[in-house]
């Protein structure tokens, strides 16, 4: 955290704007070298930058802002210039070149934002999300944990659980070492209310489910119509379509977004027993574990016989006999009949299977932490003494406290900010 680091911030280059940012206690003194002079404080100004030897960099618009109020807590200084590829490489090669300045590594300015107390660990994975959100259900998700609004939802458990542990520190000290009273049945009723809030966030589903997409399986046996509606949904052709058997062998993921709902569509090898050489044999029993990991599944195989669950497509509706008599979806992937009122279906089951838009969603660490927590109260209607009462309660307190990384282990954190990108 002595260092100070410098990366590009803004998008790969070429580009009209490139905006090179310098973190750390070296910050100013270093544009101060390549600018001449600094402009006011949280004022932009237009500078030429020289290399050590009076040649001109570039002109561009300089602003710095002092610590501890900035993006990373520290003296922060931003170079706002033009953003070709030269251009770059030549102000970053002069400020490697500066004692005490290095590159930033992955994610370091965030990290930095963390240790400084800019950002909790929620808010921080809330941005990395948000840097990677390519739907606008992943956004609004993302903006909202990036915004403060799960940590402030912890917070107030926080603040409730304190509450708890003050009517258990009023009840010991009111007694006497031969005479604990019970706890007061308001402690009773609010620790009920917190464990049942608590149980049906745990319920809820978790960011990872976003982030990755609702997982839709296609199924059913070769010359189903599988790959043919797979590439219908698409409007590509990302699948090969064959009238010989067996022409998918593996599984095909596409990733897409309808309607602003993320998607992962699977196509998949056609599920039969006999007739199967080797390399299909191994693509069919890979389509049978992508069932079992299915969200939702298109069965296109005959009537009755495919998952229990699984959503019965018609798929040849171009043809005049069909094969299903009371199918959930009749399409045709040659003339595009049905294709659009299947994707709506789909986005409205989706829907249901995903967070609420605008919600603070926990992503799977975080529930891992909320569960401890959980455990630590639920078990605490049948205990009776208050000193074990109070332990409990600080333990649940140590959940919600690793929820915002109030005690988080330097492998996690590596872990964490080791997905985002240099320069943020």
């Amino acid at each position: 955290m002595t260092d100070t680091i410098f990366a590009l911030s803004s998008g790969a280059p070429p580009a009209a704007i490139g905006i090179i940012r310098i973190s750390g206690p070296h910050a100013c003194a270093a544009a101060e070298r390549l600018a001449g002079s600094l402009p006011e404080e949280r004022r932009a100004a237009v500078r030429s930058l020289h290399d050590g030897e009076g040649r001109v960099l570039d002109q561009c618009l300089l602003l710095w802002f002092a610590g501890p109020k900035t993006a990373t807590g520290e003296d922060l200084v931003e170079l706002h210039c033009h953003g070709g590829r030269a251009v770059i490489a030549a102000i970053e090669n002069e400020l490697a070149g500066f004692a005490g300045l290095r590159r930033a590594q992955a994610g370091e300015f965030t990290r930095r934002a963390f240790a400084n107390g800019v950002l909790d660990l929620a808010e921080a994975e809330g941005l990395g999300d948000l840097l990677a959100a390519e739907t606008e259900l992943q956004r609004r998700a993302a903006q909202e944990v990036a915004g403060g609004g799960l940590t402030r939802k912890v917070e107030a458990w926080r603040d409730r659980l304190l509450g708890l542990s003050a009517l258990v520190e009023a009840q010991l000290d009111f007694s006497d070492e031969d005479d604990v009273p019970e706890l007061p049945e308001v402690f009773h009723v609010k620790l009920s209310e917190l464990v049942g809030e608590w149980k049906r966030e745990l319920d809820q589903p978790k960011m990872e489910r976003l982030r990755d997409g609702i997982r839709v399986v296609l199924s059913g046996p070769p010359n189903a119509g599988k790959s043919s509606l797979f590439n219908a949904i698409l409007q590509e052709g990302a699948a090969i379509v064959s009238e010989e058997a067996g022409t998918t062998r593996d599984v095909i993921e596409r990733p897409i977004a309808l309607d602003g709902v993320p998607f992962v569509l699977i196509d998949t090898a056609g599920l039969r027993d006999n007739d199967a050489g080797e390399i299909e044999k191994i693509g069919i029993e890979r389509a049978r574990l992508q069932l079992s990991e299915a969200d939702i599944i298109l069965w296109l195989g005959p009537e009755g016989e495919g998952p229990s669950g699984a959503l019965e497509v018609e798929s040849f509706a171009d043809q005049s006999v069909g094969s299903k008599s009371s199918p959930d979806f009749v399409v045709s992937s040659v003339t595009g009949s049905g294709v659009d009122k299947l994707i709506e279906a789909l986005v409205v089951r989706a829907r249901e299977l995903l967070p609420r838009p605008g919600t603070a969603t926990l992503n799977e660490r975080q529930t891992g932490a909320l569960a401890d927590a959980h455990d630590a109260l639920a078990s605490l209607q049948e205990i009776g003494d208050p000193l074990i009462v109070g332990e409990h309660l600080r333990l649940a307190r140590v959940g919600l406290d690793r929820i915002l990384g109030r005690n988080s282990t330097e492998d996690m954190l590596d872990s964490l900010f080791g997905r985002f990108c240099i320069g943020k």
